[in-house]
């Protein structure tokens, strides 16, 4: 059986790999998209597939689910004429032109590209509670951006100690009627500048040296409060907030590509600055696996768009 040959494989979907696969099926480079199955606890579609309401992305006035727009994607990059793989890639290797990527757990089928387009995202960080996690996208989220408005005039936490925490915790001061944010050391590891802005904020409650030890609302499918204990006087409590927001960082879905691209001291994928060129040629990476700032959808189809063009480009310039 001769090896499949593929102008641009695009490793992951989500907004970001989806849009890559609209623009270079556009491009007639009959793109080859690996959706994913579940690498590092993320399904074909990403983060948006675990949410609920998406109600700032341009074109859902009346809002979308995260997999209702994640299926349009989709569609739209299967009509114009994406070939999608529903499977994870095992390995690849960068070390030459044509790039390998082997695909399938039980096949592990050799492939082979000219171009590789990354776009496997990023998982969030969380505290590991079961009630945590049977609460996710029912009040409890990742993201004070993508729904800290589904909380307007409510009591809402956030947990976190850094510049991200400091600053969805100022985001959701404008929104909610009061902010409580837990941090379980004596200190934030934050610029002082974000932690002179929330000390000074009156609609903002700053808890330290404490921990989120339950996440309560699970008899009734959404977050009432939280139960929180006191790491000097081992005492604990119960608060009353209709939302937790977990603010400690994400982990970029970069196994794969360790040792063979460039990344940044965090793990994220290093691109030339106003592109989506990684460290090796022929290799553009697009969302979240390379932006730690912005993480929206919008971003990240931005990118992916950016990321088909320089692909074109790059084998434009190979060809000709």
């Amino acid at each position: 059986m001769s090896t499949p040959h593929h102008r641009v494989v695009i490793v992951g979907s989500g907004p970001a790999g989806l849009t890559a696969a609209i623009y270079a099926a556009r491009a007639n480079l009959s793109p080859l998209c690996v959706e994913g199955f579940n690498a590092g606890g993320l399904i074909a579609g990403g983060q948006l597939m675990f949410t609920t309401d998406v109600e700032n992305f341009p074109g859902y006035p009346t809002g979308v689910t995260g997999p209702r727009m994640m299926g349009e994607f989709r569609e739209q990059a299967e009509k114009q004429g994406t070939e999608l793989i529903t499977k994870d890639v095992q390995k690849v290797d960068l070390s030459s032109r044509p790039f390998k990527i082997w695909v399938g757990e039980d096949e592990n089928i050799l492939h082979t590209a000219d171009s590789i387009i990354i776009s496997t995202g990023a998982r969030a960080n969380y505290l590991g509670l079961e009630s945590e996690e049977k609460l996710k996208n029912r009040g409890v989220s990742a993201c004070a951006v993508c729904d800290g408005a589904l909380y307007r005039n409510q009591r809402v936490a956030i947990v976190g100690g850094g510049d991200t925490a400091m600053e969805e915790a100022m985001y959701l001061s404008g929104l909610a009627e009061h902010v409580t944010l837990i941090h379980r050391r004596d200190e934030f590891r934050a610029s002082k500048a974000m932690q002179k802005r929330v000390a000074e904020n009156p609609k903002i409650e700053i808890l330290y040296s404490h921990q989120v030890t339950e996440v309560l609302g699970v008899e009734k499918d959404e977050v009432t409060g939280l139960k929180i204990k006191d790491l000097k006087t081992e005492q604990e409590r119960d608060i009353e907030v209709a939302a937790l927001f977990v603010a400690i960082g994400h982990t970029p879905m970069t196994e794969l590509f360790q040792g063979q691209l460039d990344t940044h001291d965090n793990g994220y994928i290093k691109v030339t600055p106003g592109s989506t060129h990684t460290s090796v040629e022929g290799v553009f990476a697009a969302g979240d696996v390379a932006d730690w700032v912005y993480r929206q959808a919008v971003t990240a189809a931005g990118t992916g768009c950016m990321a088909a063009l320089d692909a074109e480009r790059w084998l434009s310039e190979q060809d000709g």
